[in-house]
């Protein structure tokens, strides 16, 4: 196992150093200077020529590419063209946005995908069943922009004074802030792992755990709704249709009907004899689900006005800020790796008949 581990993450390097290669190319090749995106009307030659010299863009691709990787390796990820501070800075403000709206989603695609699978797959060509799978196709087939405005109109304005009202946008009602854990704990620290525990307090719900604050958990937890629902909801369908197939083709299987015929409960033969086996392209769904909201919801972060990885690489793109989206897809494109890690290795756990040797 170990030595299939070293393995993977020695053959991921390449691959990284590849989609850095190509994002970097890229940004470079298509139409635009960064110059003329910030300053806009002000930006004359003299001022992008000096920019450029300034920053390095007036040598050429290979060499502009061989200074970025060895910054990279020394553990700078360079400054933003357009805000002008780290890019670290940047990754750690807004990074926390995107990962915990994206395992909110995550938690309610599964917990809400796979009974309804389950359901399905039990009662086969029923009226659950057709009902749950049209659902799904609903669910597949709705637009996240056009799903989170209508959330936000039903449970904003239109639930507006009940119970079930609920923020349409932002991560906190204003006024309601929290320091991070460690400053509230009162540790001084500096440097690489001052950034990291800015990072884990950027989790407003693991940061107000943290820190006894249960009136900002339940706070960020109505925020998280809405928008989790909406980026969610496709995945969900997903999940749920793939549930129910896998869960049909264990179900007909010899080793279910031998559990059935010696009078095991219903419930066990379904969760413990066809579940786990029914789970392995189940968690590859899950997986590639979970990397594809890591890259960013842009429109559910526009609509909800979230500040995540979405929003900030749509307006580096739009203003060429090279080393933001160089940076973010690096970031990006190594949780892919990871949770592809993490993927196969659960493939041990949930059959033992997959070798990994």
């Amino acid at each position: 196992m170990i030595t299939y581990i070293l393995r993977r993450i020695l053959s991921s390097i390449p691959v990284l150093i590849g989609i850095l290669f190509v994002t970097f190319a890229l940004a470079r090749l298509i139409p635009g200077d960064p110059c003329r995106a910030i300053l806009g009307e002000k930006a004359t030659e003299k001022i992008c020529a000096d920019f450029a010299v300034r920053h390095g863009l007036d040598k050429p691709i290979p060499v502009q590419f061989a200074v970025y990787v060895g910054e990279i390796l020394r553990g700078d990820l360079g400054t933003s063209l357009r805000y002008g501070k780290p890019v670290t800075e940047l990754i750690v403000e807004r990074l926390p946005t995107t990962v915990e709206l994206s395992l909110a989603a995550m938690v309610f695609s599964v917990t809400v995908g796979v009974p309804l699978g389950i359901i399905s797959a039990v009662r086969h060509n029923s009226v659950v069943d057709v009902s749950t799978m049209l659902m799904a196709n609903i669910g597949v087939s709705m637009p996240v922009f056009w799903l989170g405005l209508m959330l936000a109109y039903i449970f904003a304005l239109l639930l507006k004074g009940t119970p079930l009202q609920l923020p349409p946008s932002g991560r906190l009602s204003p006024g309601m802030s929290i320091p991070p854990f460690f400053e509230v704990w009162g540790w001084e620290v500096d440097g690489a792992l001052r950034s990291i525990l800015a990072f884990l307090g950027g989790f407003n719900l693991l940061n107000s755990i943290l820190t006894w604050r249960w009136d900002v958990f339940l706070d960020a937890v109505k925020h998280m709704i809405l928008p989790a629902v909406a980026v969610g909801t496709i995945p969900l369908a997903i999940i749920a249709r793939m549930t129910r197939s896998s869960m049909l083709d264990v179900l007909g299987q010899d080793y279910v009907r031998t559990a059935r015929a010696k009078g095991l409960p219903r419930s066990k033969v379904v969760l413990k004899h066809a579940l786990r086996n029914a789970l392995l392209p189940l968690v590859t769904i899950i997986g590639l689900s979970l990397g594809t909201f890591l890259g960013g919801a842009v429109l559910t972060e526009t609509i909800f006005g979230l500040s995540g990885v979405g929003r900030v690489l749509y307006d580096a793109i739009t203003a060429r800020d090279y080393g933001v989206v160089q940076s973010f897809t690096v970031v990006i494109a190594t949780f892919f790796v990871v949770l592809n890690l993490i993927v196969d290795i659960s493939y041990v756990y949930l059959d033992p008949r997959v070798r990994l040797d």
